[in-house]
């Protein structure tokens, strides 16, 4: 039997994580900052085709497939990764050199997902000031009826159970500022001098 500490492990090494099967993404993120900053710290970088086995190769045991697969997942989809993608030119590694060529194809991949994001979020403001407006008309007009409340809500579209939360909406809406209209992003044409 001998008595001999153990010699440490090399501190190049990362030690895997003491239950990675309960570890979230976002504690991923953090370790993935910490073992790889060149790559994960600061703004995104477009990542090497199959990355996550250089990832596993690297620092084994660390990460679960599970969750290296959702942070992954989480990382690539958001608005800035994206971004990144649609305008850079090659893919990098996990020591941050540029790799791979940025494929055509995926850089326009990311272009029309950033389209579509844009395109829901304009909807779904453009539905909200028209709710807005819906709602003041709603107030404006039951100000002005003789109608009874039932006859009103009848006339109106509006069920009766819900016609005292809509003109509450509507009245704190009126204290508020106006919001800003949706503002078009196409390039004006310049203006003509007289």
């Amino acid at each position: 039997m001998s008595l001999t500490p153990p010699s440490p492990a090399p501190e190049s090494a990362p030690a895997p994580a003491a239950n990675s099967e309960a570890m979230t993404p976002a504690a991923c993120a953090t370790q993935l900052r910490q073992l790889f900053p060149a790559l994960f710290d600061g703004a995104p970088k477009p990542l090497k085709l199959r990355i996550q086995a250089d990832i596993q190769e690297r620092a084994p045991g660390v990460f679960t497939k599970q969750v290296l697969s959702a942070f992954l997942r989480r990382h690539t989809g958001s608005h800035a990764y994206l971004v990144a993608l649609s305008k850079a030119t090659h893919r990098y590694d996990l020591d941050g050199q540029p790799g791979d060529e940025l494929s055509e194809e995926h850089r326009k991949v990311a272009q029309e997902e950033l389209a579509r994001r844009r395109a829901n979020h304009q909807a779904k403001v453009e539905l909200e000031h028209q709710q807005r407006r819906n709602r003041a008309t709603l107030l404006r007009d039951f100000q002005t009826t003789t109608l009874t409340p039932a006859n009103f809500c009848a006339l109106k579209g509006v069920p009766v159970e819900e016609l005292d939360h809509l003109l509450e909406i509507a009245r704190q809406e009126a204290q508020q500022a106006p919001p800003q209209a949706p503002q078009d992003r196409r390039p004006r044409p310049p203006q003509r001098r007289r």
